[in-house]
């Protein structure tokens, strides 16, 4: 269904529980974490424990969503109770990066809240995709080490759909034009990521403003889910085992692991996983880099045309033919 901007949904879904009132949609990598984590500590905002829950996202539910304790809300009643805890006066919002990607979220947000606010956040193509490897490879979704062989084998066929790992994320204007088109331009705050990393406290306050809350208030400036680097994929996989945690590992076998495995040494293979499994990144292949950069200047260039900026020079791509 389209609807020009700013046009509310003809037929909202009727729910007795609170509604959002704005969405950080993207991306991962981007410092989605860290402005969720310092917009749920405003007073006048309320923003769920689950950071992520993707509800909105129903084409990629079978591509990102995870299975056993840590499922997703399945239902609206069950999305919708997450934000029960919230004043009448505080503004309610979440964060589900997986939102700008998805082609469908946009629709269904305003669907469900034609009065949205939405927040998407950009990083530079080649810096994102190196730092989505990165954490790819820390959360086993990718198994090959190196960037380069990685990318070359993005492709995958899920359930029938060609999904292309990383370049699916770095279509910036067609994931924007999808929010444009069911919403208003001044309800929709692109944030350039480079502009929050200079000016963190600036960007978090511009964010309230555009959210209608006090933006006076002290900024307590935060930078989680830094990129590391997994040394060893295997180490890193047994280490994880006898820590319990997340990863393919039968839910039979990691409960008797648990069971088995004195709590001491479990807490010794957490330690494992940070001093010896994961380690700084290490400095990015120029060359590929460059490669990368050429394949996404187009990008760059229409998103530029797209957002009145000049990207191509901010990001560094004058001299990429």
């Amino acid at each position: 269904m389209t609807r020009s901007a700013g046009q509310a949904a003809p037929n909202p879904p009727k729910t007795d529980g609170r509604v959002p009132d704005f969405f950080i949609v993207g991306h991962h990598k981007s410092g989605t974490t860290a402005l969720y984590e310092m917009l749920r500590r405003h007073p006048q905002v309320y923003m769920p424990d689950l950071k992520e829950p993707r509800f909105l996202a129903a084409d990629l539910r079978s591509l990102v969503e995870p299975t056993g304790p840590s499922a997703l809300p399945q239902t609206l009643d069950e999305y919708l109770a997450l934000f029960d805890a919230a004043r009448p006066d505080q503004r309610v919002g979440e964060a589900s990066p997986s939102y700008l990607r998805s082609s469908t979220a946009a629709g269904a947000i305003a669907d469900l809240q034609p009065g949205a606010r939405i927040i998407a956040i950009l990083r530079e193509p080649a810096s994102f995709v190196r730092s989505m490897h990165l954490h790819l490879v820390k959360e086993r979704v990718e198994s090959e080490n190196d960037l380069r062989k990685a990318f070359a084998h993005e492709e995958l066929m899920r359930q029938g759909k060609r999904v292309l790992r990383y370049s699916d994320h770095v279509r910036y204007v067609e994931q924007l034009s999808r929010y444009h088109a069911v919403f208003a331009r001044d309800q929709v705050l692109v944030v350039i990521y480079d502009d929050y990393r200079r000016d963190n406290e600036g960007t978090v306050r511009a964010v309230r403003r555009f959210l209608d809350v006090d933006d006076t208030l002290p900024v307590e400036a935060m930078d989680v889910n830094t990129g590391v680097r997994v040394r060893s994929v295997r180490l890193d996989a047994a280490a994880r085992v006898l820590d319990g945690g997340r990863g393919p590992v039968l839910g039979a076998v990691r409960t008797s692991v648990k069971a088995l495995t004195p709590g001491r040494l479990r807490r010794d293979a957490r330690a494992i996983r940070r001093r010896l499994v994961y380690g700084s990144p290490t400095p990015p292949d120029e060359s590929f880099m460059a490669e990368l950069r050429h394949r996404f200047k187009p990008e760059v260039v229409a998103l530029s045309d797209y957002l009145e900026r000049d990207l191509v020079k901010l990001w560094g791509y004058e001299d990429i033919d």
